[in-house]
């Protein structure tokens, strides 16, 4: 850090992204991207016609992808939020809804950057214990009188609770914004978008990152009642006007036109998922139950760290934190069969030369 740095950032940790290595090909399982391309409508839509309009601006308010989305999901258009990726659309609404006066309150096992924000931000905040097995008890959150973020589907662990456990937060909270992330609702769980009708303090974030392949493309979006989405609006258009660039909304829109292709795709990492998952336990592994596009999962034989590192050296990437809570466990993002057959050897091969060592 330079001498320059204001010193109300001294003790800043910023996120570490997963890693994104240049210096050889790997199956890449570690930071949930859809193992398939985009559509070929979305290849079609980002043409030549279109980059040749890279010298203009795009359309600062999104109008034609906001209709679009509102007419997929039932809403108006002033109740969708675009965004350059959900973590620009968190990063606002915390600016936007919590402060010193309004702290935030969310699980200490989940995304990352939930507790940079709060210190980037310098909010108060809570890391609320998830339970036995990883599992979050929506009963902490109630009555809480906090701002609430939950993942829902929670990220590492691929854990969800029901939509009628987060209308009782919502219920129980009416002065403070709720706001639940469905980065990876598509792979088998539930929304709960129904309840943004009737709960005005509900803000749902999504993503084009993982369902609709479009990690590069960096789109996410929110869903909430016409208040909060002007607020974050006002928040936009006080830092980054021009969010969403001009592919980045065209390829939004082709891949709304081809939403079977993007469901026949999760259907197939969801089948991959629990091929997946019956392998591993085959060789005595640990896996968490998921809705989500990956597997949090330990071995007996071999230390999480350990595996991470014996993965990498022969070619897959896998997540891994030092956390002392899950240090033991390794996040694996589900991909192609192909992907998790080599991912499985691999695995087999590890294992085997940790029992004969020990």
């Amino acid at each position: 850090m330079s001498r320059y740095m204001s010193s109300r950032f001294d003790g800043l940790e910023a996120y570490v992204p997963g890693e994104q290595p240049q210096d050889k090909r790997y199956v890449k399982l570690n930071t949930n991207e859809s193992p398939f391309p985009p559509s070929p409508e979305v290849l079609s839509a980002v043409n030549a016609a279109e980059t040749e309009r890279l010298n203009l601006y795009p359309d600062p308010e999104g109008r034609l992808l906001r209709e679009k989305l509102a007419d997929r999901y039932g809403v108006r258009p002033e109740q969708i939020f675009l965004a350059n990726g959900s973590d620009e659309l968190l990063a606002f609404a915390f600016m936007a809804f919590c402060d010193r006066e309004r702290p935030v309150a969310f699980p200490n096992i989940s995304y990352g950057f939930y507790p940079v924000y709060a210190n980037l931000f310098q909010i108060p905040f809570t890391e609320i214990p998830l339970r036995e097995g990883f599992t979050l008890d929506p009963r902490d959150y109630c009555g809480l009188r906090q701002n609430v973020v939950i993942a829902n589907p929670n990220a590492p662990t691929g854990r969800a609770i029901p939509v009628s456990a987060i209308e009782e937060i919502l219920r129980t909270n009416p002065n403070h914004v709720v706001i639940i992330d469905e980065a990876y609702v598509d792979f088998g769980g539930e929304s709960c978008l129904p309840l943004v009708q009737r709960y005005d303090n509900l803000l749902v974030c999504q993503t084009f990152s993982k369902f609709r392949s479009l990690a590069g493309g960096r789109l996410g979006f929110a869903l909430a009642g016409e208040g909060l989405i002007a607020d974050l609006e006002r928040i936009k258009y006080s830092f980054n006007s021009y969010n969403i660039s001009r592919l980045t909304m065209a390829a939004a829109l082709a891949t709304l036109d081809s939403h079977d292709y993007y469901v026949e795709n999760s259907k197939t990492i969801q089948s991959n998922r629990a091929y997946t998952t019956e392998e591993l336990a085959k060789l005595g592994f640990e896996t968490l139950p998921s809705l989500t596009n990956f597997i949090f999962t330990r071995s007996p034989a071999v230390a999480g760290g350990t595996l991470y590192r014996e993965l990498k050296a022969r070619g897959v990437l896998v997540r891994h934190w030092d956390k002392p809570e899950i240090t033991d466990w390794c996040r694996v993002t589900i991909g192609t069969r192909e992907q998790m057959d080599i991912f499985l050897n691999q695995v087999r091969e590890i294992v085997k030369g940790a029992e004969t060592d020990a």
